[in-house]
């Protein structure tokens, strides 16, 4: 099963699952996970997002990498560190977390965490360990 989103060219393909609609589904998470990383929207000023807020249970961020919630969360992190010069904690303080939970929404998935790298020495920082 492959997927493209036309106004970007961007695909994702997927075709290790038995079934066709299984496939379509790790296909579009995997699309998605594939714009949030690739395509950027500045959010210049923008607090939080409501979905963001919404993922924020007892001072942490609850969010599994498989979640649909996810591409999304780390497309608005991407937005808020990218102007903020990849540094973690004015970002995490602006979406009422920590540094660390924020660098953990990225290392759950490999790509995801390999983007921030490339985010932080773009603007020569160190990569996070």
């Amino acid at each position: 099963m492959v997927l493209e989103h036309l106004p970007t060219g961007l695909r994702a393909e997927a075709g290790e699952r038995r079934s066709q609609a299984d496939n379509r589904r790790v296909a579009l998470q995997r699309l998605r996970l594939r714009l949030a990383l690739e395509y950027r929207c500045q959010r210049v000023g923008a607090g939080p997002s409501a979905r963001w807020l919404a993922r924020i249970r007892q001072g942490r961020l609850a969010i599994s990498a498989t979640h649909d919630d996810y591409p999304a969360l780390v497309a608005e992190a991407l937005d808020h560190l990218a102007p903020a010069g990849g540094e973690l904690r004015p970002v995490a303080e602006a979406l009422q977390i920590t540094p660390t939970q924020l660098a953990n929404l990225f290392r759950r998935e490999p790509s995801a965490w390999r983007r921030l790298a490339r985010l932080r020495a773009e603007h020569g920082l160190p990569p996070l360990k």
